[in-house]
This record gives C-alpha cells, structure tokens and sequence, in this order.
C-alpha cells in the first residue's frame, strides 16, 4: 500500500508539473499577448459619443 501512495504522489506532482509548464509556456505568453494588443487598439468610445 505504500508504494500505492508514493506512485500516486508522483504521478499527481507530474501531471501539476506538465500542467505548469503548459501554462508558462503557452497561456502565459498568450494572455500577455492579447492584453497588450488590448492596450495598443485605438478606443472608439469617444468616436461614438461624437456621432
């Protein structure tokens, strides 16, 4: 049974390793990416107020 424990352990840090790796190579970048294209697109608020 012990060795039931240690190979679930493992397995559950594994799959939050690969996990976070995901995240930091992939999502990271990703959502960086649209907020900062989010802060370069001209506002069209003030377009619409004017109309």
């Amino acid at each position: 049974m012990s060795t039931f424990g240690i190979v679930l352990f493992l397995l559950i840090g594994g799959m939050a390793f690969w996990m976070l790796l995901f995240l930091m190579g992939f999502v990271l970048p990703y959502w960086i990416t649209l907020g900062i294209f989010e802060q370069l697109r001209p506002k069209r608020v003030l377009d619409e107020e004017e109309k």
